[in-house]
């Protein structure tokens, strides 16, 4: 009988953990809607929460201020590149792998490209969501980095990944009124981005023992 009862606490914790994340989805959905109507500045977490269809106790559970929905919905665009990232083929440049990542990242961005573009107009006017929503990009490229085996800490490591940053934010400018399927104006933009910097993007040294990944 205890097993029995643990076994269904442990059921309901479950549930509890899957209701949860799928309420936190549909708070960060709800939040990336209202962006292009309201405006970033103007948006509420009252408004977040009717468009959710949540009472706004639901969002106070899951988010404490705007600013930690846009950091949940940056971290959803991360996982979603890191869950399958592209394997290494042979004589591969680190350029070439982080260029197939980023890609990657504008294609996990597209269906929330009319909700960037309201953030990319708003953003700059509101100092605190600006310095997080930096903070998050840095730890992105950082891992982006590492996906792709580049340094990512140290003098040298740092430098890369601002120059990445930056290669980043020039091809999203691009991104934005790039409406083709393939996306080759942002393809060519962020090529040519990454082809001025690539001197700078050292693979990483990996332990003795990882094959083919390690790098002197």
């Amino acid at each position: 009988m205890a097993r029995s009862r643990r076994g269904g606490a442990a059921a309901s914790s479950d549930a509890e953990a899957a209701s949860a994340v799928s309420e936190a989805d549909r708070i960060i959905d709800a939040a990336l809607a209202r962006i292009p109507i309201e405006g970033w500045r103007q948006l509420s977490l009252a408004s977040i929460a009717a468009a959710a269809g949540l009472p706004i106790l639901r969002v106070y559970r899951n988010f404490h201020s705007k600013q930690a929905i846009l950091c949940a919905f940056l971290r959803r665009i991360d996982e979603a590149v890191l869950a399958e990232p592209p394997p290494p083929e042979e004589d591969e440049r680190p350029r070439d792998r982080l260029f197939d990542l980023l890609m990657r990242r504008f294609d996990a961005l597209r269906p929330y490209k009319t909700a960037i573009e309201g953030l990319r107009r708003d953003l700059p006017l509101d100092p605190a969501a600006m310095l997080i929503a930096g903070s998050s990009l840095l730890r992105s490229m950082r891992w982006m980095h590492e996906a792709a085996n580049i340094a990512a800490y140290g003098a040298r490591g740092g430098l890369a990944v601002q120059l990445t940053i930056a290669a980043y934010l020039a091809a999203m400018r691009v991104w934005l009124r790039d409406d083709s399927p393939d996306l080759g104006q942002t393809m060519a933009a962020l090529d040519a981005r990454l082809r001025r910097v690539e001197r700078w993007l050292t693979p990483r040294a990996l332990p003795a023992g990882n094959g083919a990944l390690g790098t002197a």
